[in-house]
């Protein structure tokens, strides 16, 4: 990776702008032949592209593959050729809610693109955080600058030689390194932010984008928390949520970071997650190459002071091999107001909580930040909805982990502390673009509209403002609603 020289970024700003003022991204050919030359820099550099993701977090080949290179191959592919039926002009002069004077007044919404937009990439999945951003912004019609993490230095510096080979250099930019590098570019005018990593920084990315009225797409994550239904299943619940947490050796925004259990299950639940973690590594994952590292000194301190602090109980794992970065999946047993509950792990430890029962469940989940998503483990159709009603997250997931991010027809997204806006396919173009409406309203109307000119008269008053007062409300109840 060759960090971007500072006096560069405000020339990459205005040069991608130069490139939106002329329409140029506007073309639908431009954009499907821009989105299917994404799909073909990963398929024709895959094995280059999980190299250099290995040589960054130690990922395995395998999950590079599933969880990231896969996905984005596929939703390029679809996205160039779903662009034109989402980027059509949408004719509303038949909408129900439109009265019939208004039909010839040729009411239109076209999705128009943004402008010049900024993508932040994380480091944790930082294929699939880099390019499904891209891939909207490209089918939006939109000019890009990707700013890559330095922490993923490898896969930074493999993107900075692919993308100017396959992508038109005039309208997408890579930008590369740390904290100055990204402070510059937080200063230029961006028309849309579209940033993925925590809380801590979105804060400083929306300061930095208020001063120019950006509009941002914010996906940050938070403690995601698993409710366990003493009824369920143990030993599929513990299976499920164990290979939720070792996915990227839980470096990710959707990571079961901690689970509510009953004391009854507690037990049963933890012996279910060791015969998993046998099944899953025989000989344990400090030496598997079936599991992921953590990317860093820095994060390796951070968790293995998190487990030095907690005042609970470690039930499974536990060992670390510092030398190689890898901490085993640890399965800690705390008590309300521990370290463990206070921020997300980001980790590959998992957190248990006992609670008195569902409701309670349901009732601290409440009483925290929305979590990205919530997972639930439970057959039972009523709580299913009961927990529906009672808590709040970007996504609900029950009886799995992680598996929503295969399902690409679902927006993806949080709530509150855990991010705005949504992302995958067509939402992810929805973030680029704006609901841009006309009306061409004909000369030969003005016989019908005239009275809206002044001099204000009493019949003027009578035709154009009377009806609206003397309109029919429907009948309704607390209890019934509308009442037909």
């Amino acid at each position: 990776m060759i960090d971007t020289p500072l006096d560069e970024i405000p020339k990459i700003n205005a040069s991608l702008h130069a490139t939106f003022a002329t329409r140029k991204t506007f073309s639908l050919a431009w954009r499907q032949h821009q989105l299917l030359q994404i799909a073909r820099m990963l398929q024709e550099n895959h094995k280059a592209i999980a190299d250099a993701i290995y040589a960054d977090l130690g990922k395995p080949a395998f999950e590079v593959y599933m969880t990231e290179l896969n996905l984005m191959l596929d939703r390029a592919i679809i996205s160039a050729k779903r662009v034109p039926e989402w980027a059509a002009v949408k004719n509303l002069e038949n909408h129900p809610d439109l009265p019939p004077h208004q039909k010839g007044w040729k009411p239109r919404v076209t999705p128009t693109p943004k402008g010049a937009v900024l993508v932040i990439s994380p480091w944790n999945y930082p294929l699939i955080l880099s390019i499904q951003g891209t891939i909207g912004a490209i089918a939006a019609g939109c000019t890009i600058c990707l700013k890559l993490s330095e922490v993923t230095s490898n896969y930074a510096g493999l993107l900075q030689q692919l993308i100017p080979k396959y992508l038109d250099q005039d309208a997408v930019r890579v930008v590369c390194g740390g904290v100055q590098e990204v402070t510059k570019v937080l200063e230029q005018k961006w028309d849309h932010i579209f940033y993925t990593g925590n809380g801590t920084v979105a804060r400083i990315i929306a300061a930095a984008a208020a001063k120019h009225l950006t509009p941002l797409t914010l996906e940050l994550g938070g403690k995601s928390p698993v409710i366990i239904d003493p009824e369920y299943d143990m030993e599929l619940a513990a299976r499920r949520v164990l290979w939720g947490k070792i996915n990227n050796c839980g470096q990710v925004c959707v990571s079961p970071d901690y689970a509510l259990v009953t004391p009854s299950t507690t037990a049963s639940f933890v012996e279910n997650l060791k015969k998993a973690y046998a099944s899953f590594y025989p000989d344990g994952s400090l030496k598997s190459d079936s599991y992921a590292r953590v990317i860093n000194m820095q994060h390796f301190n951070r968790i293995k002071s998190l487990l030095e602090r907690t005042q609970g109980k470690v039930l499974m794992g536990g060992g670390m091999d510092e030398k190689e970065r890898r901490i085993e999946p640890t399965v800690v047993l705390v008590k309300p107001g521990d370290v463990l509950l206070e921020s997300e792990t980001f980790g590959p430890i998992l957190t248990l909580l006992e609670v008195d029962d569902m409701r309670a469940a349901c009732d601290y989940i409440s009483a925290n930040d929305h979590p990205l998503v919530l997972y639930v483990f439970t057959l039972n159709e009523q709580l299913q909805q009961d927990v529906l009603k009672a808590t709040m997250s970007g996504n609900l997931i029950f009886n799995d982990t992680f598996m929503q991010m295969d399902v690409k027809v679902l927006p993806f997204g949080g709530v509150g502390e855990s991010g705005y806006g949504r992302q995958v396919l067509e939402n992810t173009f929805n973030c680029f673009t704006y609901e841009r409406t006309s009306l061409d309203i004909p000369p030969e109307v003005e016989d019908k509209i005239y009275l809206r000119y002044p001099p204000y008269t009493e019949h003027a008053f009578e035709v154009e403002c009377a009806p609206g007062l003397n309109v029919q409300i429907p009948e309704s109840t607390p209890e019934e609603g509308l009442v037909r």
